[in-house]
């Protein structure tokens, strides 16, 4: 929803930049993680929006949640949602702040969807030719659809490089039509 995109993405700078400076990205991203599945839960999702619970006891429920490895930070990021009536945001928080923390990492999540299976050497190699095209370390996560007929789609973030047959065989067709 781009409302909470929308909402979510001065939290999600905010909390990146804090982890930067403290030198803390992964505590940061784990913890940023763990709110958004707490979060995600309809027991919280019932507590967090129950209007009997003042501003103070709704963060103190998620801090409860957290337990040891909350830190201070976070707390005050908590803090912070609470006070704005945003702590449903979390999912979209983690979500903005783990691309944030890919692209400064110079890394890239790419999902490949194949008709067929690849075989390891195929994927090195194919990883190898993003990895030097993007300009970023690539992590591949390889699906098989066999709808595809042959060939890949390969998505990573906004780029998605459709070379499937199927995809190849509509723009034909989309040609042929106009």
């Amino acid at each position: 929803m781009a409302e909470y995109s929308t909402l979510a993405r001065p939290y999600a700078k905010a909390a990146f930049e804090a982890a930067v400076q403290l030198k803390q990205l992964d505590a940061w991203s784990a913890q940023l993680s763990l709110l958004a599945a707490i979060t995600r839960e309809a027991s919280v999702v019932t507590l967090i929006n129950n209007p009997a619970l003042s501003s103070e006891e709704k963060p103190q429920v998620l801090k409860d949640l957290m337990g040891s490895d909350l830190t201070d930070s976070v707390s005050s990021l908590i803090d912070v949602l609470a006070e704005n009536n945003r702590l449903s945001l979390f999912s979209e928080i983690s979500h903005q702040f783990e691309a944030l923390k890919a692209e400064y990492e110079k890394n890239a999540d790419v999902r490949v969807t194949s008709a067929y299976a690849l075989t390891d050497d195929q994927q090195a190699k194919l990883a190898a030719k993003l990895s030097d095209k993007l300009g970023l370390t690539v992590k591949l996560s390889v699906e098989i659809d066999p709808n595809l007929i042959g060939g890949v789609v390969i998505r990573s973030g906004d780029l998605v490089i459709d070379g499937s047959v199927r995809g190849k065989l509509a723009k034909l067709a989309e040609a042929m039509n106009s």
